[in-house]
């Protein structure tokens, strides 16, 4: 088959994301400027990135060996790599990507902010499922750090009711993803709801609580698959939870309560309150020193017969190469993501069990996001779980609490 005769399968135009009843409105020149960005990283992640791959196989390592050195560790890898020109233009191309991405979200929120603050406040004035706090203090993973180049991270406001920087991390995932993660950014959340039904039948949570949830892209998913289930999203970010509340609204679900709240420390709710604990690609996001109280919040606050799942990347094992885990390092070194390194070199399993869970109680698994065929039509044919560049894929990390 020639190359003109391939079905595409590349990145959907940006037209087609879920346009919810807060979602900013884009010009021509906005859209054109997401789907370059969308195509690029595509671009960079199936035929640049193997390139790098290629020089590591070619000549760096070779080069080491040559020399009678053979490598222990990523860190040893990775300090190789930085040294090559094919890694240089590969990471010097991504990071721009990732800061065009949110002066072009930025450029599209500030425009309308007044549009934006106004239908926000009117959906969600007076409405007890909206819970901040004007006294949070925020905690140091948050307040220090812009994450993944955004620029004053979750919760900093321009003006009162600001979501500005909410709208414009709704914005732009689309784009960052190629529409790897579905119409409304939501194919997380959609493959565990579904993880969950399919490996846990009889499982009928009355009570979930989301942490780290942002804008809820992830828990509203698992709202619906479970209507009659009252969900508890949990942010350190005001702007993300006004904005989360508007969006659910918009989009019809109506179970979520958004509150601001530190989840190392959730003192609001009583032991054993919930029946599900859930996260989704927040634990890179969070210190080594906060996760462990994490843990034993979600152990504290699980009833008998309960699960806790945490979703991420995969952890950094024996089995996988040094290369490919210095790869997924770049975000740690180049994405404003301190965390991401330590996080996902810990024993996750030991420290489950030091919060209190049994041995026998952990539950391993894994999900590939679900993407609406109709957007992404080849992706959504892929089940598989490995599929770099396409689709976005996880493991699931988790314990059932001891009846």
């Amino acid at each position: 088959m020639s190359e003109s005769q391939r079905p595409y399968d590349g990145p959907p135009d940006y037209r087609v994301v879920g346009q919810h009843g807060v979602y900013p409105e884009t010009s021509h020149d906005e859209v054109a400027r997401f789907n370059f960005l969308a195509q690029m990283n595509r671009h960079l992640a199936t035929k640049v990135m193997p390139g790098v791959g290629e020089a590591f196989a070619g000549r760096i390592e070779p080069a080491r060996k040559k020399n009678g050195e053979t490598y222990t560790s990523r860190h040893e890898v990775r300090k190789d790599l930085v040294k090559d020109p094919m890694f240089q233009w590969w990471s010097a191309l991504r990071r721009a990507t990732m800061e065009t991405r949110q002066q072009a979200g930025r450029w599209v929120t500030i425009r309308q902010a007044d549009d934006l603050n106004t239908k926000v406040q009117e959906l969600t004035d007076g409405d007890t499922r909206l819970v901040l706090d004007p006294a949070f203090k925020q905690p140091r993973s948050t307040e220090a750090i812009d994450h993944h180049c955004m620029p004053g991270s979750y919760y900093t406001e321009l003006v009162p009711g600001d979501v500005t920087g909410a709208a414009n991390y709704d914005a732009g995932i689309f784009a960052t993803t190629g529409g790897m993660l579905g119409r409304y950014n939501d194919g997380g959340g959609v493959a565990v709801a579904q993880w969950v039904k399919k490996n846990l039948p009889d499982f009928a949570p009355k009570r979930i609580l989301d942490i780290g949830a942002g804008l809820g892209h992830n828990v509203l998913p698992i709202a619906e698959m479970f209507p009659d289930a009252e969900v508890v999203a949990v942010d350190a970010g005001a702007p993300m939870l006004r904005y989360g509340l508007a969006r659910a609204k918009t989009m019809g679900i109506d179970n979520v309560t958004f509150m601001q709240g530190d989840v190392s420390q959730l003192d609001q709710f009583e032991d054993q309150s919930f029946d599900w604990v859930q996260s989704t690609m927040f634990l890179h996001e969070t210190s080594y020193k906060t996760m462990p109280m994490i843990f034993k919040e979600t152990h504290r606050l699980l009833k008998p017969g309960g699960i806790v799942l945490h979703v991420e990347q995969p952890q950094y094992t024996d089995d996988m190469p040094f290369f490919e885990q210095a790869m997924r390092d770049w975000d740690a070194f180049y994405n404003n993501e301190p965390f991401w390194t330590k996080m996902h070199e810990i024993d996750l399993d030991a420290w489950m069990k030091n919060a209190g869970f049994g041995a026998d109680d952990l539950i391993h698994g894994g999900v590939a996001a679900v993407v609406d065929a109709d957007v992404f039509p080849e992706a959504a044919k892929d089940n598989e779980q490995e599929d770099y560049g396409r689709k976005a894929a996880w493991h699931v990390v988790g314990a059932r609490k001891a009846s």
